[in-house]
């Protein structure tokens, strides 16, 4: 069985790693080669760099700042924000990121995927999906869908300003069958919240998808990364506030999935 893996997030803007609530409300945390040899050094499984501000400024991705990433970690680096091409991807891989994240682009132009994953295979290619769940009528204050009523939600795109008219659900099935070896979901509505990942829009898409899916927003303590695994059939747990502020350390939440009977990656031997 494969081990669920723990992944800390970098949201990079303006070289700095930033942080808020459902996108917006931005923090600085640090620097962003700092943290991830932080977390490297915790026992993190991955890192994953968002360049969350290159689409809607309209540029490429920041390659000085992944080769710097990549020269001080060795676990796996995942690069998003800013990838149009096949042409920008390749640069971010020969920069270091072992996979790039599509997301704005992949909207755009869906053939983006199959693209890049026939020129560097399809375990390079990761879909990130943000998705903000649709209001039945009925729904209550606190965002929960009225008895019976069917659960939908959107795909936004350019870091969550601008919506779709994609749903994200069909969206995941149709980039899975496109390319992606991988699909990044982050619910925009439990971003930063700390009210714990949205489970039920992760087992709509895992119910649905045969890769792997990483589950995004709402981790607040070591006990939601289990429910996205247990409840959302997510592979993998991906958090920045809660380890950027040392609300949680990375062994505290692997301590937490072992004992929950899940398969992980020993942080035995990493600092504390």
């Amino acid at each position: 069985m494969l081990s669920r893996r723990v992944i800390p997030c970098l949201d990079v803007a303006s070289g700095r790693v930033v942080k808020g609530t459902r996108f917006v409300d931005l923090v600085d945390e640090g620097d962003p080669v700092e943290l991830a040899t932080r977390y490297a050094a915790e026992g993190a499984d991955e890192i994953v760099y968002l360049d969350i501000s290159a689409a809607p400024e309209g540029r490429g991705t920041l390659l000085g700042l992944v080769e710097r990433t990549a020269r001080t970690v060795f676990i796996p680096l995942t690069v998003g924000g800013g990838v149009r091409s096949v042409s920008e991807m390749r640069d971010v891989l020969r920069a270091g990121a072992d996979k790039v994240s599509l997301n704005s682009a992949a909207v755009a132009d869906p053939t983006l995927i199959n693209r890049c994953a026939v020129r560097f295979g399809r375990q390079a290619v990761v879909v990130a999906i943000d998705a903000a769940r649709e209001p039945a009528a009925g729904d209550s204050a606190a965002g929960d869908s009225a008895a019976g009523a069917p659960l939908r939600w959107t795909a936004y795109v350019r870091g969550g300003r601008e919506r779709t008219e994609l749903d994200a659900v069909a969206w995941a099935e149709r980039a899975v069958e496109l390319g992606a070896g991988e699909l990044l979901i982050t619910s925009i509505d439990r971003d930063g919240t700390g009210a714990g990942f949205d489970t039920e829009l992760l087992r709509a898409i895992t119910d649905r998808v045969g890769v792997p899916v990483i589950a995004s927003g709402g981790a607040a303590g070591p006990a939601d990364f289990v429910r996205a695994i247990r409840e959302g059939g997510a592979d993998a747990v991906l958090a920045a506030s809660i380890f950027h502020r040392r609300i949680h350390a990375i062994g505290e939440v692997k301590a937490a999935m072992a004992a929950a009977g899940l398969v992980i990656r020993s942080t035995a031997g990493v600092a504390a």
